[in-house]
């Protein structure tokens, strides 16, 4: 039996690297995420801290100053948060596209996947058909020369 040889192995080939390299900027964009959003929990973390050392120095007493610095440090808090809120909104958008890239590649790898499939298919077709040719002509080889 002849060898298999798909023509557009390259090209499936460079699908597969492509579906790889998709595969590991979704799973870097993954980790980016959820980088961003540790840091936004520990931002958020940090201003309830803040805010239960304003209530603490409310009730204690009236240290004005360490209040007033207490409610800046709260403000400039919440400024921080909303930056990181944006940040993990890009990050987001970022795993989106990344994810759609990685759907693309899957499917396109897996469309050259099912071309080779199909190709080896009708390579086997042909290979019985000459088998049975070859079968064929040695029967009828043999029958002549009886």
């Amino acid at each position: 039996m002849a060898k298999f040889v798909y023509r557009m192995q390259s090209i499936l080939n460079i699908k597969e690297k492509m579906q790889e390299q998709a595969k590991m900027e979704f799973a870097a964009a993954r980790m980016r995420l959820d980088e961003e959003e540790e840091k936004l929990k520990l931002l958020l973390n940090r201003k309830e801290a803040y805010q239960e050392q304003g209530r603490a120095l409310r009730q204690n007493g009236l240290v004005v100053l360490q209040i007033m610095e207490n409610r800046d440090a709260v403000g400039i808090m919440d400024e921080f948060i909303a930056d990181q809120r944006y940040q993990v909104s890009l990050a987001e958008r970022a795993l989106e596209d990344a994810r759609l890239k990685l759907q693309l590649a899957m499917q396109e790898s897996k469309t050259q996947e099912r071309l080779r499939e199909k190709a080896f298919e009708e390579f086997l077709h042909e290979e019985n058909a000459k088998e049975a040719k070859e079968i064929d002509e040695l029967v009828s080889y043999t029958h002549g020369h009886s």
